[in-house]
């Protein structure tokens, strides 16, 4: 190390503080990275890789950006996941004595970005901390740039803590090193994660970072998880975190528990396919305002309540809002001009804040009166009680009027920040520096009369100051003596007079004292307003909460949803309920309704069959759905509903395998239904779909039954089973507390319809052919599959097709084959599935060509009829005359 030069020696010293983080070393106008760290960012930033002298006999590797366009690199190299210290000057060149003094000042990580571009806006962006202490898990999450901060704890189950972890969906996990290990081979985040082991915060700097009294009454769990997230956010940002103040805790139960696989499958937040928010539910319930509300919402979503109470009172302010257009629509007029006031509270107390963050901060303080007075006035208890006693904060919303002009520059060092008038002595300097300016605008004037060379100018520029600027042609014109030459150019001669010296030196030092103090004045009203964090955060809770409500009321309103009927008993029963996404995403297309009703005293499980896309999953969804919307406090898609408080969701839908951790899709489905046997109460809902595919028939259904026999006698709660093994349905008969359902299809000649209608019975067909017939496969594949099928239903197994040759050849025969085949009256290729002959035929038919064979007129007549009869739709008597009919054309 000691051949370097005394700067990259320095350099060395200070990476060794941040080894894991590329590190932005400040030298002049630029971030330089050397060595290992401008190697890997040239390839990351795709930026020039080039060498620098450092002392050694070769070059060291270096690459810079520079530092006023700093923030969009660091940004990339955020969002890819590495950490990055930024190293800045800490004392003034001119007055240093060698080199530079140089400190880590701030270390940005995934979990603690503060810059405004590098955040969604209507998201969160989380930081967990994770603990265990004596059999308990304590977990604490914080957003950096909001200020919230949260933590609870679980039991000592590696499940519930993950469970718990996803609610936050963090980008970022810190906290003990055998607990990192474990999460790091869950395989089950849905983004990019940085997981790093710390240790606690000192107990003594802890306490003084809160407030007094905050961290009384947590258990040791909670405090742990509490001071391994507040060191960790104090070493990496080396700075007052005076925002993050308050701890919320909770506990678990109080919320309903939703897991990974439930929040996926349900597309709470975002898409299963491409993990969009449009055709989520959040897309659809979110029409706020604000960035704050939006935030809001969505940890509604992600944490339904369990208490009756709570959720009547804000089912009441969506009620009010609901049935009050006009005061619905003014609330929204007086929201939609406010900024996002918690993260410009953040920047505030992280000193990050400019001029135009406090007009905004400003701006939106003004809007709190008339949103208080709107909701003081309404009809709602929880409304007025929200904004009863509120801290307009008006005070400093006249503070920063007082002070800061109407539009000011982005940064905060250049001057143009503070009002005439605020400060005397500013006031003076900028008079020195207007007269000074009109001074030089006279003395050009009378320059140039004096020397009658009308070209002549006075300029500026950093170097030299001010000049008298000649062109070269006219040198001769002026008077010798007076004028001292400065520089020299191509086509002209810059020169300076004893009066221009003077002049220049109070200018300028009335133009550096002015930058000067309008810094120091503007440091001093973000000072004055860090002292009052609290009320500026408690402001922006209440109209988070008040955009909240009138979202869930707009669309409430908009799709002509109803208010639940919230109940603390075991029955659910919903009366035409509806997909509330699938419906809004069918832009006018009527949505088929269906009923649920699921009681203790009747049946609480359906054993739903019938066809592939008849709507079997979508139906399952919209019953979760409906539930979790009427347990945040929202109306509901539905004519009616009563709804219990469902502690937890579980649901298996749709395929999905574990390539990471080596698990089939049939293993995925066997951990979950393990953890629904292990997690369920009776208050829960259970939802699986498709129950036993993935292994053979004979065990599949097995499986199935095992584990709805083990659904209705141990766990006892409410479920909703789908599946395509309809021999089953004889459950009916030996479980009392489950019925069956199926989807109604029409068949009618040629044509297969999926009415989307849930009615009681069981289907004998899943129509997959058909299915798969509509998706487009080829006409041979379809014919071939008939085949297959018709031999499998006359219990003759179809005798593979033989063909010489190489494996093409056999393709080759099986399609010509299968392109040949054409339905007989009996099973009809694009229309019945499955459909017995019920005339004898000779033993041998079935080998015999379907070209062959001797069917009678008579015969061709009722298989014609039969195939145009409507089964679902037949009353018994109707088939009785059908059947008297057909006998009496028969016998003619």
């Amino acid at each position: 190390m000691s051949t370097y030069t005394p700067m990259i020696q320095q350099y060395l010293a200070v990476k060794e503080q941040a080894k894991d983080a590329f590190l932005f070393f400040r030298l002049g106008d630029f971030y330089e990275m050397f060595f290992d760290d401008a190697i890997n960012a040239s390839r990351e930033l795709e930026i020039t890789l080039t060498g620098r002298d450092g002392g050694t006999d070769h070059k060291i590797p270096m690459c810079g950006v520079p530092h006023h366009s700093a923030e969009n690199y660091i940004s990339r190299l955020v969002e890819k996941g590495y950490k990055v210290a930024v190293c800045e000057q800490v004392e003034d060149p001119a007055a240093s004595k060698g080199v530079v003094r140089r400190e880590i000042v701030r270390i940005i990580t995934p979990g603690t970005v503060m810059e405004t571009k590098s955040l969604e806006g209507k998201t969160n962006n989380f930081i967990v901390s994770v603990v265990n202490a004596n059999g308990m898990l304590g977990l604490s999450a914080c957003d950096l740039s909001t200020g919230e901060l949260y933590v609870t704890s679980v039991p000592e189950q590696l499940e519930a803590l993950i469970d718990e972890i996803n609610v936050y969906q963090p980008a970022e996990i810190v906290g003990d090193s055998d607990l990192m290990d474990e999460l790091q081979g869950a395989a089950v985040w849905n983004r990019q994660l940085m997981l790093t082991a710390r240790e606690p915060m000192e107990q003594d700097k802890l306490q003084q970072h809160f407030k007094p009294g905050e961290l009384d009454g947590l258990s040791e769990a909670r405090l742990l998880a509490v001071s391994v997230l507040t060191g960790y956010l104090d070493e990496t940002q080396k700075r007052s975190l005076g925002h993050v103040q308050t701890i919320s805790s909770y506990e678990p139960n109080q919320y309903m528990i939703l897991d990974h696989y439930t929040r996926r499958n349900l597309e709470l937040t975002e898409t299963v396919r491409d993990r969009s928010k449009k055709g989520s539910l959040l897309w659809l319930l979110d029409r706020t305002q604000t960035s704050m509300g939006a935030r809001m919402l969505r940890r509604w979503i992600d944490k339904p309540l369990l208490s009756k109470s709570v959720i009547d009172a804000r089912l009441d302010a969506v009620e009010e809002l609901y049935r009050n257009l006009i005061l619905r629509e003014d609330i929204r007029s007086e929201l939609q001009p406010i900024y996002d006031l918690e993260r410009l509270v953040g920047r505030v107390a992280f000193g990050s804040a400019n001029g135009r963050d406090l007009n905004a901060l400003k701006s939106s303080l003004r809007r709190i009166p008339g949103l208080a007075a709107l909701c003081g006035q309404s009809g709602s208890e929880m409304l007025r009680a929200l904004v009863a006693g509120v801290d307009d904060c008006a005070d400093l919303a006249d503070m920063i009027d007082t002070v800061i002009v109407e539009e000011p520059p982005v940064t905060i060092r250049e001057g143009g920040l503070i009002r005439a008038g605020y400060d005397a002595y500013l006031d003076q300097l900028r008079e020195a520096s207007t007269n000074g300016k009109r001074w030089l605008a006279e003395l050009e004037r009378q320059e140039r009369e004096a020397t009658g060379i009308k070209s002549l100018k006075i300029g500026y520029n950093k170097v030299f100051g001010y000049f008298l600027e000649v062109s070269k042609s006219n040198l001769s014109m002026l008077p010798e003596g007076r004028y001292e030459r400065k520089q020299t150019l191509a086509n002209a001669e810059r020169f300076v007079t004893p009066e221009l010296k003077e002049k220049e030196r109070l200018i300028l030092e009335a133009e550096d004292k002015m930058v000067d103090l309008e810094y120091e004045k503007f440091i001093e009203l973000r000072d004055h307003l860090s002292l009052h964090l609290h009320r500026l955060q408690r402001a922006a809770v209440i109209i988070a909460e008040i955009d909240a409500y009138q979202s869930l009321a707009h669309v409430s309103a908009e799709r002509r949803f109803s208010r639940p009927q919230i109940n603390e008993a075991y029955d659910l029963q919903i009366e035409d309920g509806r997909h509330p996404v699938v419906e809004a995403m069918m832009d006018g297309t009527p949505f088929i309704a269906n009923g649920t009703s699921l009681r203790k005293g009747d049946q609480w499980m359906l054993l739903i069959t019938g066809p592939n896309m008849a709507g079997k999953s979508t139906y399952m969804r919209q019953v979760a759905l409906i539930c979790i919307m009427a347990q945040i406090g929202c109306f509901v898609p539905a004519k009616s509903a009563v709804i219990p408080l469902i502690d937890r969701i579980f649901t298996r839908i749709g395929a999905a395998d574990d390539l990471i951790g080596g698990q089939s899709t049939f293993m995925v489905e066997m951990k979950d239904i393990q953890i629904m046997t292990e997690k369920a109460s009776a208050s829960s809902l259970v939802i699986i779909d498709e129950l036993g595919r993935g292994t053979s028939t004979g065990e599949g259904m097995a499986i199935a039954q095992a584990v709805i026999e083990y659904v209705h006698h141990h766990i006892g709660c409410k479920a909703l089973v789908s599946t395509h093994f309809h021999e089953l349905a004889h459950l009916e008969d030996s479980l009392p507390a489950l019925a069956n359902a199926r989807m109604a299809v029409e068949e009618s000649g040629d044509n297969v319809t999926f009415l989307r209608k849930l009615i009681s019975g069981a289907a004998s067909t899943s129509y997959g052919i058909y299915c798969a017939q509509l998706a487009g496969l080829p006409q041979s594949i379809i014919g071939r599959a008939y085949e297959l099928l018709d031999g499998a239903e006359h219990a003759s197994p179809p005798a593979p097709i033989q063909a010489a040759g190489n494996p093409a050849s056999s393709i080759e025969a099986v399609a010509e084959t299968a392109a040949s085949y054409e339905p007989t009256a009996a099973l009809s290729a694009s229309a019945t599935v499955v459909q017995l002959s019920i005339f004898d035929e000779p033993a041998h038919a079935a080998t015999q060509d379907q070209s062959k064979r001797k069917v009678s007129p008579k015969a061709e007549l009722l298989a014609e009829q039969l195939r145009k009869l409507d089964l679902f739709n037949l009353t018994p008597m109707q088939a009785m005359q059908w059947l008297n009919d057909m006998k009496s054309k028969l016998n003619d």
